[in-house]
């Protein structure tokens, strides 16, 4: 089966040099024939059934599409779902605070990882409750406009930057029914193809970002109970808080610092963090924003993310599991034990609203745990569309999802080994996902250029977000194989969609999936779990999943509709956040 010319990778040109010419002239009328209206289609037992009236013209996908069945016309965001009086959570808290949250990443709209999903979901959750709720989020050029709701420009004024003044929009629109204020800067930071890599500095870029939500905060005498900030690009803001304007006007807001990723430190030099208009010399120390890796070189660095942590009234990292891994090891381990009691370990949820295969808008079947058929039919759709066989006996066919960025964080070793893996065995697999690294997509390319005319293994580079809701209603086993991981949320999308999980025994992986096979908590008993970081360990974990998939059908059904049952949702989460916001928080006299 020829595969559409994007599957490979957006920038690829392997398959369309030598193919498009030859799909155009030679498979013209295959193109065709492959259409066909499903509800016409009476003797296909796999036809769609639980499509509703207004999509009845939906039509079977084909990898000959000239539009790929993920780039087909859904409805927006903002009418997938919108918060309300129906949303997750129906009964408000009774003490309702003021939470602004400052990020680099707010899903749909700029959404690179888990950072972006994490920051919607916790705000949609806040918001149900009762509590107000602002998302303060860079305006970057790449941000699709369509998808932001009431956008309006609503002022104008100057934030500082190495010496000067920088002229600044100020934008106000609603994202899921949250609103998110925009900060655009005249002097080019945040402009560019993508959220990350543009041509500036992105150090600078995101002090300036940091300085400029306090700026506009002074400027229009909003004072919130809580500032909760994300990730090392906002780090610099709790020391700028303290250290100027608390002294100024701000005395209210206090501080929560979310760790998503102990990874990514925000190195930054002195004289880069004196342009925000700290003396960044005076932050060098052991105790306050010093990388302790750098201590005795020339020069010494700080970390944004270890001033964070000092500067922060509280810092929350994303799982149980993944708060124990950090104190016993990493460079941070002393500052982090130094500030212990005010550390702490909250494991994210999903937004059960957004990630719903009874209501998903881009899936083809909707289902839920009660009526799980549609998911079958999800599964011949997209292999149908991605030109997998979906021939035989599908119920000896498992289909093996992995969606990620293709970091080393993720165990690429043991993603490519899966490939191969699932392959030998007779399985199909789809990695979804893109690589920052040249080098590793490079790599991945080749692989996509060897599986992809095959009919077992699909290897696209790229990102979709309406192609992974689909992925995982799909999927029969999502697999999730990382070398650490914080928290992860793949594994619980998953299993909302009835995908199991297989993942390694860590982080946030620990804290949620547990294996079949554990006969000291067998009500736990939800998915697929190995320990070790090599193949082998993998492979036998592969092994038990397909064998349970294939020789125990009924039992398989069974834990599909268990794991589809669980509550991964923001409800529980959202409300430890805001016990921790009142802990800190600043009352009212």
């Amino acid at each position: 089966m020829i595969l559409h010319p994007c599957f490979p990778h957006p920038t690829s040109t392997f398959l369309q040099q030598n193919f498009k010419n030859w799909v155009n002239k030679k498979l013209k009328h295959e193109l065709r024939s492959c259409y066909f209206k499903i509800r016409a289609v009476e003797t296909d037992p796999t036809r769609l059934e639980n499509v509703p009236a207004e999509e009845g013209c939906r039509t079977w996908p084909s990898p000959l599409d000239e539009v790929p069945f993920w780039n087909r016309e859904f409805p927006s965001w903002n009418n997938v779902t919108t918060v309300g009086p129906t949303g997750i959570h129906k009964d408000s808290d009774s003490d309702l605070i003021h939470i602004v949250h400052v990020t680099a990443e707010m899903a749909p709209i700029a959404k690179v990882g888990g950072l972006g999903d994490v920051v919607t979901g916790l705000a949609r959750s806040c918001l149900t409750r009762g509590h107000k709720v602002d998302v303060f989020l860079p305006f970057y050029e790449c941000i699709d406009r369509n998808q932001i709701e009431e956008l309006k420009l609503i002022d104008t004024y100057s934030s500082y930057y190495d010496e000067r003044w920088i002229e600044t929009r100020v934008h106000r629109g609603v994202v899921l029914g949250i609103h998110v204020v925009f900060v655009e800067p005249s002097n080019g930071f945040f402009k560019g193809d993508s959220v990350y890599g543009g041509s500036y500095d992105e150090t600078e870029a995101y002090l300036f970002f940091s300085r400029a939500c306090l700026e506009w905060l002074q400027v229009c005498g909003t004072e919130p109970d809580i500032i909760h900030v994300h990730e090392w690009q906002t780090g610099g803001l709790p020391m700028l808080y303290w250290d100027m304007y608390h002294y100024l006007s701000l005395k209210k807001p206090r501080i929560v610092l979310t760790i998503h990723n102990m990874e990514h430190y925000g190195e930054c030099r002195q004289e880069q963090f004196s342009k925000c208009g700290l003396d960044g010399s005076v932050y060098a120390t052991e105790d306050k924003a010093v990388d302790d890796r750098t201590i005795g070189h020339n020069p010494e660095r700080l970390s944004l993310l270890k001033g964070g942590i000092v500067y922060s009234n509280a810092v929350v990292t994303v799982s149980p599991t993944y708060l124990k891994e950090t104190l016993c090891s990493g460079w941070l381990a002393g500052t982090l034990i130094r500030h212990r009691d005010k550390y702490f370990g909250i494991l994210n949820g999903i937004d059960t609203e957004i990630w719903n295969p009874a209501t998903d808008a881009f899936l083809p079947a909707k289902f839920d745990a009660k009526k799980v058929e549609g998911k079958k039919q999800c599964k011949v759709y997209v292999q149908r569309g991605l030109g997998l066989d979906p021939e035989g006996d599908a119920d000896k066919v498992p289909l093996v999802v992995c969606i990620t960025r293709l970091v080393a964080q993720k165990g690429l070793h043991l993603i490519t080994n899966a490939i191969a893996y699932v392959n030998l065995l007779g399985g199909q697999m789809v990695v979804l996902g893109t690589a920052p690294d040249a080098r590793v997509g490079r790599e991945f390319e080749a692989l996509a250029h060897s599986h992809n005319q095959g009919s077992n293994i699909r290897i696209l580079l790229m990102y979709s977000e309406e192609l992974s809701h689909m992925l995982y209603a799909a999927a029969d086993i999502v697999l999730v194989p990382s070398v650490y991981e914080p928290c992860g949320l793949a594994q619980m999308i998953g299993m909302r969609y009835g995908a199991v999980p297989l993942v390694r025994k860590t982080g946030g992986l620990a804290d949620t999936v547990f294996d079949m096979d554990d006969r000291l908590q067998p009500e736990m008993a939800n998915g697929f779990v190995f320990e070790g970081i090599d193949e082998g360990s993998l492979n036998r974990a592969i092994d038990r999943a397909f064998s349970y998939y294939r020789q125990k059908p009924k039992e398989w059904r069974g834990l599909v509709k268990k794991v589809m049952g669980l509550d991964n949702s923001w409800n529980n989460t959202a409300g430890k956040y805001i016990d921790l916001y009142n802990s800190v928080r600043v009352r009212d006299q």
